[in-house]
C-alpha cells in the first residue's frame, strides 16, 4: 500500500511528465527525429543522435521556475565543428508573450557562451572574428485551440512601424502537432510520430477513434531504441492515469511496451480506457446522490488525507480537484465536511461525517 506521500508525488509526477517537450526532447533520439522532420532546415536532415548533448542543466540557474519544461541542446553539424544551439520550449496553451520569453533565453545562452570564452581567451569577445552560436528557437506546442500567437518579437512591441530598425527582431519556429495528421505521421515510421499521435488525444472518444495500424507499431515495437520505448511507457502512463485506469494495469501497460508488445497493448488499452470511462461516468451519477461508486473505504479516506493536507497549505477546492482530478463537488463536500476538524484532520471521523451526511440525504 502506498503512503500519502508517495501518492501525492505519483500524482505530481504525472502532472510533470504531462509537459510533453522535457520529457520527449531530454532523449537524444527523439530530438534529432524534431530537428531532422520538422525544422525545414536541410543543413538538419542528416543529425543524429550522438550529434547532439544536452545542456539544459547549464542555464536552469537563469531559468525561472514557470519556465523549467525548456529543454537545451548543443548540436554539431556535418561532422565538423560548427555548432548551433537548440531551444526547444513547450506550450500546451497559448501564450502570446512566448517571443519575449525566447528572447530572454537567448540572451541567456549567448552571455553564457561570451563568458566561457573569455575565460579560455580574454578579450576574444571583442576580437573582429569572434562570433556567437546560432540559436534555433522551436515552440513544440500540443494544445486545443489553435496557435494564434505571433511568432514575431516586433509584434510584442508599441510602436515597432517607427522604432522597427532599433527592436530586436526574429522569429521561433513552430512546430504545432495539430498541423500533422496521423496519416503523415504515421508515414515517419517513429518513436516521434507516435508521441506526436499521443499527444493530440484530448478524450477518451478521441482515443476509441485512434486505428493504428498493426504494422507500424509492430515496427515500432522491433526497431525504437530502448530508451525511446522508456519514453513511450512513461508518456502512455500518463494517458491511462488521466483515464483513471488502476495502477496494477498502468504497470501492465507499461511493461508490454518495454518488452516489445505494442500492437498487443493498443488493443487493451483502448478496451480498458472505454471501461474506465464507463466507471467515471458511474462514479459521477453516484455522486448526486452523495456516494461514490467504484472508490473502497481505503481510497477515499486515503484521498480525504491528501484534501486535508492541501487544505492546510491554503489550496483552494477548485485547485484540488484538478490536482487530483476528482469532480469539484465532491472534494467541496470533503471540505465541508473536514472543517469540524481542522487544524488536525481526522480523516475517519471527516469520512463518518460525510458518508452519515450522505446517508440522511439519501432519507431525504
Amino acid at each position: 500500500m502506498q503512503d500519502n506521500e508517495t501518492l501525492d508525488n505519483q500524482i505530481h509526477n504525472s502532472k510533470a511528465e504531462d509537459n510533453g517537450a522535457k520529457l520527449i526532447f531530454e532523449n537524444p533520439t527523439l530530438c534529432a527525429q524534431l530537428l531532422r522532420d520538422y525544422s525545414g532546415i536541410n543543413l538538419l536532415k542528416d543529425v543524429k543522435p550522438e550529434d547532439i548533448t544536452d545542456v539544459t542543466e547549464r542555464y536552469i540557474p537563469m531559468f525561472t521556475e514557470e519556465r523549467n519544461a525548456d529543454v537545451v541542446k548543443r548540436v554539431r553539424v556535418k561532422e565538423g565543428e560548427e555548432i548551433f544551439i537548440a531551444l526547444i520550449e513547450h506550450k500546451s496553451s497559448v501564450d502570446y508573450n512566448v517571443s519575449m520569453q525566447i528572447l530572454r533565453y537567448m540572451v541567456y545562452i549567448w552571455d553564457d557562451y561570451e563568458r566561457r570564452e573569455e575565460k579560455r581567451v580574454s578579450g576574444i569577445s571583442k576580437l573582429k572574428g569572434f562570433k556567437y552560436p546560432p540559436v534555433f528557437p522551436i515552440l513544440y506546442y500540443n494544445g486545443e485551440s489553435s496557435w494564434t500567437a505571433n511568432r514575431t518579437l516586433k509584434s510584442r512591441v508599441a510602436l515597432s512601424d517607427i522604432f522597427s530598425p532599433y527592436i530586436p527582431n526574429y522569429e521561433y519556429h513552430l512546430v504545432n502537432t495539430a498541423d500533422h495528421g496521423n496519416d503523415e505521421l504515421i508515414k515517419k515510421n517513429d518513436g516521434l510520430s507516435l508521441l506526436m499521435i499521443l499527444n493530440k488525444i484530448r478524450d477518451t472518444e478521441e482515443f476509441s477513434s485512434l486505428n493504428l495500424p498493426k504494422d507500424y507499431l509492430d515496427n515500432l515495437s522491433a526497431n525504437a531504441p530502448q530508451d525511446v520505448l522508456d519514453v513511450l511507457a512513461r508518456v502512455v502512463a500518463v494517458l491511462l492515469r488521466k483515464h483513471h485506469v488502476s495502477e496494477n494495469e498502468v504497470q501492465d501497460f507499461v511493461s508490454q511496451i518495454k518488452e516489445r508488445h505494442m500492437s498487443d497493448l493498443f488493443a487493451n488499452f483502448k478496451a480498458t480506457v472505454n471501461v474506465q470511462e464507463e466507471r467515471r461516468i458511474g462514479r459521477k451519477i453516484g455522486q448526486k446522490i452523495g456516494q461514490k461508486i467504484g472508490q473502497s473505504i481505503g481510497e477515499e479516506t486515503k484521498l480525504i488525507k491528501l484534501v486535508c493536507n492541501k487544505l492546510q497549505k491554503g489550496w483552494t477546492a477548485e485547485k484540488i480537484a484538478d490536482l487530483f482530478e476528482e469532480d469539484l463537488g465532491y472534494i467541496q463536500k470533503i471540505i465541508e465536511a473536514a472543517i469540524e476538524y481542522a487544524p488536525d484532520y481526522d480523516a475517519d471521523k471527516i469520512y463518518e461525517k460525510l458518508h452519515d451526511e450522505q446517508g440522511d440525504a439519501i432519507k431525504a
